[in-house]
């Protein structure tokens, strides 16, 4: 399965009553599986999760822990990188140079790298 289509399928069963703002992650792990996740809002903000978490789980949940590739899609005008905390997430599982594709609805995309989204990560080499 193709990140793209699985980012915008999961987009569409997001929970965002309250910013109305949907987001949808993909990502593939080293099995080659696509693991999917959608943002779910809660009243008691910030205790809400995001897409690239939510994809994140399920990926570890299915018993990998690798990332090659990820794909976020939001409805904006820009394509919209992922937070500062679901930055440090995708550093956590996957390497410097997996490729994060961002995306609005409207087609625009950008890549950027794993290191390139959070330069100077915070790494299991800090923790030695």
């Amino acid at each position: 399965m193709a990140l793209k289509e699985a980012a915008t399928a999961v987009r569409e069963k997001a929970y965002a009553p309250y910013s109305r703002f949907k987001v949808g992650a993909a990502l593939r792990g080293a099995d080659g599986n696509v693991y999917a996740g959608c943002n779910v809002e809660n009243v008691a903000s910030p205790e809400g999760t995001c897409a690239e978490a939510g994809a994140i789980a399920a990926m570890v949940a299915g018993g990998e822990t690798r990332i090659t590739e990820a794909y976020v899609i939001a409805e904006s005008p820009a394509p919209v990188p992922p937070c500062g905390g679901c930055r440090q997430k995708l550093a956590e599982f996957a390497d410097g140079d997996v490729v994060v594709t961002m995306a609005t609805t409207g087609g625009l995309e950008k890549r950027m790298t794993v290191a390139e989204l959070l330069p100077g990560a915070f790494g299991r080499e800090h923790m030695e």
